[in-house]
């Protein structure tokens, strides 16, 4: 098992550089259909989220694709909706969980598909407690689903607010780092996560993570928005299986 843990690490953590994404909406329907149950691969993922999330928006800011500005006040809310979050997911049946979380990805996948491709650097700047407040929002449904929120923000950011397609992946992944560690130190202190398993995911992640991140920026804007629309619509169909079909 814990080979397959390192391999699976290594995917998710190349998908969350190259996506910006936590790498949960991946990470927990892999996890599912290896057998683990939806609390405890929602407790792997968040452990996954603060490595991969940290590290890649390091790597982002270093490239001058990670703006921090704004992206301090989504992140702080996502930070207290984050602790929220975690009670909440402990206090829901498994089937409403996995409803929610389909429903998230199905979502995304749609504002996704109707956000214009825009590759200059403009961006609409927005009052900071309107921005606190989304990403409050976002880290309440968001940690209480074992995602790191980016999901639902980079289809936000991307379809309403007009974000280009990488700074918007850029901004989703550094609002999972404020997230996911409050979802971390939440979930500790109800202590339900599986911490080895965890671990074993996250630090294999970072290798995963340095390559994803290498790869978004070698492709276009065009071609990373169709990459994103592939990997919603895959993550989509793993869930519909393992929720329909068993």
């Amino acid at each position: 098992m814990e080979i397959i843990l390192v391999l699976v690490g290594i995917l998710v953590g190349t998908l969350s550089g190259f996506f910006g994404i936590g790498g949960g909406m991946i990470l927990i329907p892999i996890l599912i259909l290896l057998g683990i149950d939806i609390k405890s691969a929602i407790g792997i993922s968040i452990v996954q989220m603060v490595f991969s999330s940290f590290y890649g928006s390091y790597l982002n800011y270093k490239k001058g694709s990670l703006i921090l500005g704004e992206g301090v006040w989504i992140g702080v809310g996502g930070f207290f909706g984050g602790f929220m979050g975690a009670i909440i997911s402990s206090k829901i049946p498994e089937a409403i969980l996995e409803y929610l979380f389909f429903g998230l990805i199905l979502f995304a996948l749609y504002r996704l598909f109707s956000a214009k491709i825009k590759d200059d650097g403009s961006i609409k700047s927005l009052n900071p407690i309107i921005l606190f407040t989304v990403g409050t929002i976002i880290g309440i449904f968001a940690i209480s689903l074992g995602v790191g929120g980016s999901i639902l923000l980079t289809p936000i950011l991307a379809g309403f607010l007009h974000y280009p397609i990488k700074k918007a992946v850029s901004a989703g992944l550094f609002f999972v780092a404020f997230s996911s560690i409050s979802g971390l130190i939440s979930h500790l202190t109800i202590g339900d996560i599986d911490l080895k398993k965890g671990l074993i995911v996250a630090f294999s992640s970072l290798i995963g993570v340095y390559m994803g991140i290498w790869l978004k920026e070698h492709v276009n804007s065009k071609r990373h928005k169709i990459a994103l629309l592939i990997m919603y619509s895959m993550a989509l169909l793993m869930l519909a299986k393992k929720m329909f079909l068993g």
